[in-house]
């Protein structure tokens, strides 16, 4: 039987994979690495890096596959999603089928942790369930940006005795939350903390976190959002592409 490693490596930086996941690089026959265009190069290179770093020998094979995008225009956008990730299971079918033989390993290398905003799983899960495709798989988590975040600016996530939300752009522009003090922002291409702006609250906000490229910026929210907004601005020209992530937290809760 055919066998898929979801494997986490972290959030950039090759000095954050595991033990774990390490061994399970060493078991893997075939890695599969998904294209997501010329401006996303560096990922790919990166994830070649820590293959190359840590995987012994070379016995193994990589198999690239462009990954498909998702629909920006008037969709909604948990259709768009669904989408999105229909295509992308339709192309996991097809790495499966073709691209291993019965009894062999394949990877799928999945940045920071995959259980946190990332389909993996989910897609890996749906294929099995159908049972077309005859595989067994593990899931092995990795170092998330959240807690490369944290570390990078030294801080704790939460405050003691209380509570964290980690969320998204789209409902940060929402409303900081009623019952929590700290909040772990992802996917925010919409620079959505202004919303909050009126708000008594620091910001903690970090790009390419763990990587040469990495930027940091931190401070009360009113007095750094349009730094924050220049600086991810800037990044994004000369990268074609960037991830960030940021943690709010009511300054009264300090």
């Amino acid at each position: 039987m055919k066998k898929i490693l979801i494997i986490g490596i972290g959030a950039g930086n090759p000095d954050y994979l595991t033990v774990q996941a390490i061994n399970a690089l060493n078991q893997a026959d075939v890695f599969f690495v998904m294209d997501k265009g010329v401006a996303k190069e560096k990922l790919i290179a990166l994830r070649k890096q820590i293959i190359e770093r840590f995987v012994d020998g070379d016995r193994y094979r990589i198999v690239e596959a462009t990954s498909p995008e998702r629909r920006r225009d008037e969709i909604e956008y948990r259709a768009a999603v669904d989408e999105l990730n229909r295509d992308k299971q339709a192309i996991f079918e097809r790495l499966i089928s073709d691209e291993m033989s019965d009894g062999e390993i394949g990877a799928f290398l999945v940045w920071g942790d995959p259980s946190l905003y990332d389909s993996t799983i989910r897609i890996v899960e749906t294929i099995a369930r159908d049972g077309t495709h005859a595989f067994d798989y593990d899931v092995i988590p990795g170092i998330s940006s959240v807690q490369a975040l944290a570390a990078q600016h030294k801080i704790p996530l939460n405050l003691i005795g209380r509570s964290i939300e980690i969320t998204n752009g789209r409902t940060i522009a929402e409303g900081f939350p009623d019952n929590v003090d700290s909040v772990v922002v992802m996917l925010d291409s919409q620079n959505a903390y202004r919303h909050l702006a009126d708000q008594d609250l620091d910001i903690y906000w970090g790009a390419y976190v763990g990587t040469p490229d990495e930027i940091l910026i931190a401070g009360k929210l009113c007095d750094v959002m349009d730094e924050i907004e220049r600086v991810r601005a800037d990044a994004r020209r000369t990268h074609g592409w960037i991830m960030d992530t940021y943690l709010l937290r009511r300054r009264n809760g300090t």
